[in-house]
């Protein structure tokens, strides 16, 4: 009797990102059916992975840890009537799989006296005929296959995942994520780095309605948003609404640049951590009634106390109400004031986001992405959410910094360690911008398959641009933005 694992759960249980899984099965190592795979073909794929009780996202989790750093996630429980729906949809299943081998035996016993029916009719030779097959058919349904532990322990293992998490599958991007512990919908995808569009987040406008296509789905808050009858026949839902209690897939449109409106949020300065004589990394703090909508790679302006500048955002959109910034000592007002004071609990206004460098949201391809001094910040926003999205085939950072220095190599080397297809190269800035696209572009010879997003000067730019796409980048692969 098959059983069938979707990739992201396959992903998770073998401790591979779902880039991995699915460049395996473009290569033909994995097979599947309809886009699933196989218990057996997972067990035959993986013959040294075992599945033990050690931790259900182990070595995922410790991907994440080491990559988020301060990204915590927290070890809950599902709310206790979703846990009890998904344990009643669970024994559902057990009782039809029992169901179903009672009707096999059966089906065995109605077989067994055929063959005896037979045995009777026939001569001596027929007769030790059906007693052979009889045995050899009682030695095979007594015998346990050879893999009989790893696939209990496989299916016990992803029984505890299907409890604690419910995997969510968006249409028509084609996007994956899980739900778990007490997360809405919309909650989940925001944490995963997946823009859905949102308002209010707190169920009155109706900006995050969606379009139930399959599976179950519990409301956890109440709501004000009116849908009509017609609407709710079609399985319209709110995802700040809703949980879900099994595997769903449910259509929401995914928001790009041009979908996010610029907002005013009042934040909290969290700390002002130094980075070097002459770089801080302000971290602030969004209400949480109102975090801030935006797409890594954008930029916004700050403003205290009538000082103001403009700045890009080194967080991910994942870390919910988190965003940090990255601030460099000079004669603008908003960095002196910084540097000269803005402490705990100060107040700093946020107007945006700006800016089109953003991920490509549907790209599956291999990225490079380079970063001048403090063009690190949209670039190591764009790692994280590339990391959050878990959509990249490999990533390949370089970093060429001059007076500000590397100030968070520690970060990128932690990359580099924690995720197979991460590769980092710290480069200095003095041989000059020409001489440092020439050394990124030297190891990469051909870049038909892949992206380049690029952050720093205009003479930068032009040479990677240029470089790049004589290595086969298509135009449409290209990003670049002019960070001085």
């Amino acid at each position: 009797m098959a059983h069938y694992l979707p990739l992201s759960r396959v992903a998770r249980l073998v401790g591979q990102s779902r880039a991995t899984i699915q460049r395996m099965i473009h290569d033909g190592e994995i097979a599947t059916f309809d886009g699933m795979v196989d218990m057996n073909e997972l067990l035959r794929v993986f013959p040294d992975v075992q599945w033990e009780d050690d931790g259900e996202y182990k070595r995922v989790e410790e991907i994440k840890a080491k990559a988020f750093g301060k990204r915590v996630f927290e070890r809950t429980l599902p709310d206790k009537a979703v846990l009890a729906e998904r344990l009643f949809e669970l024994g559902k299943e057990f009782a039809a799989a029992k169901s179903l081998l009672l009707h096999y035996d059966e089906v065995f016993r109605f077989l067994s006296d055929k063959l005896e029916d037979v045995a009777e009719s026939g001569g001596p030779a027929t007769l030790d005929a059906v007693a052979g097959l009889k045995q050899w058919l009682k030695r095979e349904l007594e015998a346990a296959p050879s893999e009989a532990e790893r696939a209990e322990a496989l299916l016990a293992q992803e029984s505890v995942m299907r409890i604690m998490s419910a995997q969510v599958t968006v249409q028509p991007s084609g996007h994956e994520f899980f739900v778990e512990g007490n997360d809405t919908l919309l909650e989940a995808a925001l944490r995963a780095g997946i823009p859905l569009d949102y308002g209010c987040s707190n169920g009155n406008c109706g900006e995050c309605r969606a379009r139930l296509l399959s599976g179950q789905v519990k409301k956890v808050h109440p709501h004000d948003f009116a849908f009509k009858e017609q609407d709710k026949a079609n399985g319209a839902i709110l995802l700040c609404s809703y949980t879900p209690v099994t595997d769903v897939v449910v259509e929401a449109h995914v928001a790009g640049a041009e979908d996010i409106p610029e907002q005013v949020i009042p934040t909290k300065v969290k700390t002002v951590e130094r980075l070097g004589e002459h770089l801080a990394a302000l971290h602030l703090i969004a209400p949480r009634s109102q975090r801030l909508r935006f797409l890594a790679g954008q930029h916004v302006t700050l403003s205290a106390g009538g000082a103001e500048g403009e700045y890009y955002v080194a967080s991910c959109p994942c870390e919910d109400r988190h965003i940090e910034l990255h601030i460099r000592q000079d004669n603008r007002s908003f960095a002196r004031m910084v540097f000269n004071g803005l402490g705990k609990e100060d107040g700093v206004t946020i107007s945006g986001p700006r800016g089109r460098f953003v991920m490509k949201l549907d790209s599956r391809r291999e990225v490079v992405f380079v970063a001048w001094n403090e063009g690190f910040a949209p670039i190591k926003s764009l790692v994280q959410h590339a990391m959050s999205l878990e959509i990249a085939s490999a990533m390949h950072l370089y970093w060429a910094a001059g007076d500000v220095g590397h100030y968070q190599d520690n970060l990128c080397r932690a990359w580099a360690d924690a995720l197979d297809d991460f590769t980092y190269q710290p480069l200095d800035t003095a041989p000059g911008p020409a001489a440092v696209a020439e050394a990124i572009l030297a190891d990469h010879s051909d870049l038909s398959h892949a992206d380049l997003y690029a952050a720093g000067p205009e003479a930068l730019l032009r040479a990677l641009e240029a470089g790049a796409l004589a290595r086969g980048l298509s135009p449409l692969g290209w990003h670049g933005e002019i960070v001085v």
